[in-house]
């Protein structure tokens, strides 16, 4: 009778290059990756602009928030976008 294995909790990353290089060696099948969600790609191309005004102080929480994510802010925005539309 073998005993069920543990799983290890996903480790979060500050950067590509952090998980980059820890798919490369780390073995997978040892975590836990049922709280995965399926990821969307930007493939299709941004043809349309927004311009909006903000409370300096908002813009450099937004800023803040991306840079310890390791993505541009911009990026960071939209990400919240589509997130809040696809998640009602």
């Amino acid at each position: 009778m073998s005993a069920k294995k543990t799983l290890k909790t996903f480790p979060s990353f500050k950067s590509d290059e952090e998980a980059e290089r820890f798919v490369d060696q780390a073995d997978l099948t040892e975590f836990d990756l049922s709280g995965f969600k399926p990821a969307s790609f930007e493939f299709a191309k941004k043809s349309a602009q927004v311009n909006l005004r903000v409370p300096q102080s908002l813009l450099d929480a937004v800023r803040e928030k991306a840079k310890s994510r390791g993505i541009p802010f911009t990026r960071y925005i939209r990400m919240l976008m589509e997130h809040d539309v696809t998640h009602r």
